[in-house]
């Protein structure tokens, strides 16, 4: 079967792409290349929940698939996390799922409008894969995720997530990535690079090319594996 690499900005990917053979255009936002005698479809799904879930169901339902890797950048929570450091997503949320009431907040579970253990969820969460096809990336450090529309920036809403969910690293895809995964009975993982730390916006503190550079390169070692 055929690797489908998923990212929701070409950026994020780009120096991986230039070490691959590009073969062709599959159909809109997927292209195909090869590495080494091996297949491997790109996947371009756009930034956010929505254009990924859409996206990735349509592409892992029309073609056979194995594995699928989901590869991007994220923000840290966590401070013993450091910036460029490339991590394993072993959970996701959705954390922003609810209704308000008045100052409180109210998940889904509180509203009665899901289980915890629903499918696909556990416990409310989201689960990567454990698998061998993973080989290297497995080695990554186990983070905790959530995913969100709107990433983090006021010092309040931030220490009322971190009360609410305690999450480690933050994207706006990862969660919708392993749902469609889910679904599909797809096997997936999701690997992200810490560009900056979840705080007020401070671009003085992003390592954007450091973070990409990481990554491309724990992806391109996936690759190089016997």
């Amino acid at each position: 079967m055929r690797l489908l690499l998923v990212a929701a900005t070409e950026p994020e990917i780009a120096p991986l792409l230039k070490e691959l053979k590009f073969c062709g255009d599959i159909s809109p936002n997927l292209r195909w290349y090869e590495y080494k005698g091996r297949n491997i479809d790109v996947l371009i799904t756009g930034v956010g929940m929505v254009a990924t879930a859409v996206w990735v169901t349509r592409v892992i339902t029309q073609r056979n698939y194995s594995p699928v890797i989901n590869a991007g950048i994220a923000g840290s929570f966590d401070r013993t996390i450091q910036i460029g450091e490339v991590v394993r997503v072993q959970t996701d949320c959705l954390p922003e799922l609810g209704a308000e009431d008045g100052d409180n907040f109210l998940d889904i579970y509180e509203l009665g409008l899901s289980g915890k253990s629903d499918f696909p969820f556990q416990n409310g969460k989201l689960t990567g894969s454990e698998a061998s096809p993973f080989g290297s990336l497995i080695q990554l450090k186990p983070v905790s995720a959530i995913t969100v529309n709107k990433v983090h920036g006021n010092e309040n809403n931030i220490a009322e997530m971190i009360a609410r969910s305690n999450p480690q690293i933050e994207s706006m895809e990862g969660a919708a990535f392993y749902y469609a995964c889910a679904v599909a009975d797809v096997t997936g993982l999701q690997v992200r690079a810490v560009s900056n730390y979840v705080e007020k916006r401070n671009r003085a503190g992003w390592k954007l090319t450091e973070a990409i550079g990481n990554l491309n390169a724990e992806l391109l070692k996936y690759l190089n594996q016997p």
